[in-house]
């Protein structure tokens, strides 16, 4: 199946895809045979500008509608999402190289999950109450949000920023990641089939040092929100400094995984381990440092070692549970660069290692991989390598297990994998993560999801993903 990208090559602007100003683009590739599919222009600060006046514009009538109106314009949204649902799946196949089976069933049913969790938060939400004191609280719209969202998981990122924005009266201007752009363009025609008033959602692709320091440095803007590395976060924070904006941020992560000899080794080992090369390992919650009770670390070891040689790496094109490349040259080269790190700090090599998998010559495909004997101070136990590598760590006893995992500039997720309940609400409490996967636990969308320390600030998803883009204000003497 192809996509119509007719609509790449312009930006849509109040309601118009529009031409953009800047003269600059890129190719867009395939990275499983490196062809390019398309070209996506490049923004400057001069479509900044315009995307925002024209959320500047829109922002006073849409602030003001009621409830029940965004209930209706959000009804319409998810009828539209649903008939372009396999236009969206084979766009996120295509740019980033996502299996099919898998875009489908995780990457574009994030557009509807997502889009229904929202829907659901939002007729609880109390968007005027009497406090005790008599007082009256008032929670409305923050105004102009800049979104910026990454490649690795495109739309997926893009519902927990756009539809919390649209639902709670904001308007917006998204500039998602220029690598994974036709997606993006999908989502603008949805929204604009949807019938949001023009202005309330506008997309300017582009890079970050370009479109998206604009973005953040735009005095009519209120709020950013970003999704992608720490340091690009920290930049993001410094441009909207001057302005004094509210900063969401949802970073990197290097979540631990502790294992408990308690547990059924056999199925939550071979889980770990598909869960860590899901979606090549680019997820930035992926469960990629594996912590093993001694007693146990010899049996996960053959079990970790076995789910790796079974983890099949082939063509997004084709249906199945394979995984697929990662999404480009730069990511590839990075992997292996972090992959030759391993090998020299001395940690054992238990399955993949340096090089594409056997019988494929192009595309951006890795082996994957694991590393045992590994100690937490090593490299590949503290940067996020954002590839299927998984790091195997020994401990001794629960209290060990809790400090390895704890010992990492991040805190977005952990997992725990243990057959005792009383310990999974004990070690649960004292990791510090702003999710916790037991014995396999999945995400459920509603649920908010952010992270701890250097992996971000704010919560997306449901009512506290609501919440982020609203403001409070309180009238005294009408009680």
């Amino acid at each position: 199946m192809t996509v119509d990208t007719s609509n790449l090559g312009k930006f849509y602007i109040a309601g118009q895809w529009v031409a953009p100003r800047s003269q600059a683009n890129m190719p867009v590739l395939n990275p499983a045979n490196e062809r390019q599919i398309g070209i996506v222009p490049l923004g400057d600060a001069a479509d900044v500008d315009a995307a925002v006046a024209a959320a500047v514009s829109a922002f006073p009538a849409y602030s003001q509608t009621r409830k029940s109106e965004r209930v209706a314009l959000l009804q319409s949204l998810m009828k539209v999402t649903q008939s372009r649902f396999e236009d969206l799946a084979q766009a996120m196949r295509m740019e980033m190289g996502a299996p099919i089976t898998m875009a489908r069933e995780a990457q574009a049913d994030a557009a509807i999950g997502h889009l229904q969790g929202f829907m659901d938060a939002l007729a609880e939400l109390v968007e005027r109450e009497t406090l005790s004191n008599g007082d009256i609280l008032l929670r409305e719209p923050i105004g102009v949000c800049g979104l910026i969202t990454p490649w690795n998981w495109p739309m997926n990122q893009i519902a927990l920023k756009v539809i919390p924005a649209l639902a709670t009266g904001c308007c917006c201007v998204l500039k998602p990641s220029e690598h994974t752009p036709i997606s993006a363009m999908i989502y603008a025609e949805i929204i604009d089939a949807a019938a949001f008033p023009p202005g309330v959602f506008n997309l300017v692709q582009g890079d970050g040092p370009t479109v998206g320091a604009a973005l953040s440095r735009h005095k009519d803007v209120q709020m950013m929100s970003f999704t992608g590395s720490t340091r690009a976060g920290t930049a993001v924070t410094r441009d909207a400094a001057e302005t004094v904006k509210r900063v969401t941020l949802e970073l990197g992560g290097k979540s631990p995984n502790l294992v408990f000899a308690d547990c059924d080794l056999e199925a939550q080992v071979s889980a770990s381990v598909a869960e860590c090369m899901y979606n090549t390992g680019q997820s930035c919650d992926a469960p990629t440092r594996l912590l093993a009770e001694r007693s146990c670390y010899e049996a996960v070891l053959e079990i970790a070692k076995r789910a790796a040689e079974a983890t099949e790496v082939g063509d997004p094109a084709q249906e199945g549970a394979h995984i697929g490349p990662l999404f480009d040259r730069i990511q590839f080269d990075r992997v292996q660069a972090m992959i030759k790190v391993g090998l020299e700090e001395g940690a054992r090599l238990l399955a993949g290692g340096l090089g594409r998998p056997e019988g494929i010559d192009a595309g951006w495909f890795v082996k994957p991989t694991i590393f045992c004997d590994v100690s937490n101070d090593m490299r590949i136990a503290q940067e996020e390598i954002f590839g299927p590598v998984l790091v195997i760590i020994p401990f001794e006893d629960e209290a060990e297990a809790i400090e390895i995992a704890n010992d990492t500039p991040y805190g977005l997720a952990a997992y725990l994998q243990t057959g005792d309940p009383a310990r999974a609400e004990r070690v649960a409490a004292r990791l510090r993560a702003g999710a916790i996967h037991i014995n396999g636990g999945g995400f459920n969308y509603g649920s908010p999801f952010g992270g701890y320390k250097q992996s971000g600030n704010g919560r997306e998803g449901g009512m506290m993903g609501l919440e982020d883009y609203l403001e409070t204000k309180t009238l005294h003497g009408l009680g």
